[in-house]
């Protein structure tokens, strides 16, 4: 084998290279495009490359299945055309025009023949959004079709199609090719949301934050709901846990809503690169508050990140899901914790991310709303979490954990009736960089652990974990404790001072030494002080 030339490109040999060397070639194409545009069009082409790749499996599987079973070439190409043999695979239909190796044999253009006139790469991806929206009516008006514009530089784009198509998304170990651009998409999506800053909250929720939900609730059946689901990634690491746990996604039903347009189509092509089914996300985006797409269903489970004290929202004072009180026209916070409540069925449960302001405010209103759901018994557990979670935004988070039936049974051997869980979080986590932080796995599990043992379920029964305060970290506390604190929900007022261990130091000896330890401090301080004027006065010389 002759030596590889220095122009040569290697391959990447693990997952990260491939994320890092697609994510630095994407970002070659920036140029004049604003954020916005440009995370479209990088997101449409993963999309494009994951269904294409996907499709491409799929068919020769199909031929391989036929041929096993002596089936001719003229027999197999009556039969590896019908779009059943796909669709009822969880996999797009995708006419050979759009297909990748089409895009890529033609990715600096293609030249003018008897069938028509040049066209640009731009048009050729354009092109291939239409015909595979067209092919597949669940995908209607959700695929992005900015390819040819002026903005956007051709050569560059054509430089891009090469190496997603030099990258191969089909098999690789034991990751299928969904497995990979589900990767490659939810790190594309977290490198967006650092890159746009604020913005990025709108559709970015960090995924350890959305694993503390999913890993509490553990929802393994039923509905699942997200009333301002961002990108999908509830959904998406709900299809994880149940995959991690042996259970069958088919048994989970996914419902969302999410008012910007955008982020609506984010969403319908991250569920569909999982293979989750994103018929419930609606035909379109809409605002919750004004129109509910899913009014006559309740959910099983709802897990929502909404965005953070909005104060220009749909407000109807006659709704009828305010049910503890009308919420305040200048902050929607407790809009959507009763837009939650609301939809929760019977023995459902919910977690929702909020700014920490929620847990104590007496605004507006807001206190007399928070006391009336504390009274009906539905919060079952407060986690404040550590700062720098988010890069959107510095406000500090918690999450709620609402339930509409505490006493023992399926979901739980313990009666918790009357009482709530307390967790103060904010010690744990890692800086990731200098500006976020995220949760470890074993953070999340002890956040996780604690909400199970409290509660009996049959994960703290499988671990063999049982529930005992802990100062500090957590507690659980009764309605009258609660009530007593003026029905503020700030877990660091319930689980007090963690325990110092005792050193065996005498407090006297302890004090005296550290006295000392303090005026050796003050003293070297002053030696270093009189050098450094020293040397300040040299220089002014």
């Amino acid at each position: 084998m002759p030596p590889r030339t220095k122009k040569e490109p290697s391959a990447p040999s693990t997952m990260k290279e491939l994320k890092d060397t697609l994510w630095k070639a994407a970002d070659r194409l920036r140029g004049s495009l604003s954020a916005n545009q440009y995370k479209d069009v990088i997101l449409g082409l993963v999309f494009l490359k994951y269904v294409s790749d996907a499709y491409d499996e799929r068919r020769d599987a199909i031929r391989a299945d036929l041929t096993a079973q002596d089936y001719d070439e003229e027999q197999i190409a009556d039969l590896i055309d019908d779009p059943e043999e796909y669709q009822g695979y969880g996999v797009f239909v995708v006419p050979s025009d759009a297909q990748w190796t089409y895009l890529a044999e033609n990715a600096k253009g293609k030249p003018a023949d008897l069938y028509g006139p040049a066209k640009t790469i731009g048009q050729l991806i354009d092109e291939a959004m239409d015909l595979v929206m067209k092919t597949n009516p669940t995908l209607q008006g959700t695929l992005p079709r900015i390819y040819n514009k002026d903005n956007i530089d051709q050569r560059r784009l054509g430089e891009l199609v090469d190496l997603f198509n030099s990258a191969k998304f089909s098999r690789q170990g034991e990751h299928r090719a969904r497995d990979l651009m589900g990767e490659v998409y939810e790190y594309f999506l977290g490198n967006f949301a650092r890159s746009e800053g604020k913005r990025g909250g709108e559709f970015f929720t960090p995924p350890s934050v959305v694993r503390v939900i999913v890993e509490v609730l553990e929802p393994a059946r039923g509905r699942v709901y997200d009333p301002c689901c961002g990108s999908g990634g509830m959904f998406v690491q709900t299809e994880k846990f149940i995959y991690e746990h042996n259970g069958d996604p088919k048994d989970i039903a996914i419902y969302g809503q999410e008012s910007l347009e955008e982020t609506w189509r984010m969403a319908k092509m991250n569920l569909a690169i999982h293979g989750i089914d994103n018929k419930g996300l609606g035909a379109r985006w809409g605002d919750t508050f004004a129109r509910d797409q899913h009014a006559d269903v309740q959910m099983d489970y709802v897990m929502a990140n909404p965005p953070f004290n909005i104060k220009h929202w749909s407000r109807n004072t006659e709704d009828s899901r305010w049910k503890f009180g009308v919420p305040p026209a200048n902050n929607a916070n407790y809009a959507w914790i009763q837009h939650i409540l609301y939809k929760l069925a019977p023995g459902g449960s919910a977690g929702v991310v909020m700014a920490n302001g929620s847990m104590s405010s007496n605004s507006n209103g807001e206190g007399a709303i928070r006391a009336q759901i504390v009274e009906a018994d539905l919060v079952s557990c407060m986690v404040a979490l550590p700062t720098q979670l988010f890069r959107s935004t510095g406000i500090p988070v918690c999450v709620w954990f609402f339930a509409k039936d505490k006493r023992a049974g399926k979901h739980g051997a313990v009666n918790r009736s009357g009482e709530a869980l307390f967790i103060d979080a904010r010690e744990l986590g890692y800086m990731v960089d200098r500006a976020e932080r995220a949760l470890s796995n074993e953070d999340i599990a002890k956040i996780a652990d604690t909400y199970h043992a409290w509660r009996g379920t049959r994960s703290a029964a499988q671990k063999n974990l049982t529930y005992e305060d802990i100062p500090g970290f957590c507690k659980s506390v009764g309605l009258p404790d609660i009530k007593a604190a003026d029905y503020a929900l700030t877990p660091g007022r319930y689980v007090g001072a963690a325990n110092v261990e005792d050193d065996g130091e005498p407090i006297d000896e302890k004090i005296q030494r550290l006295t000392k330890e303090l005026l050796g401090a003050f003293d070297e301080s002053a030696r270093l002080e009189k050098i450094v004027r020293a040397q300040l006065e040299r220089l002014d010389a």
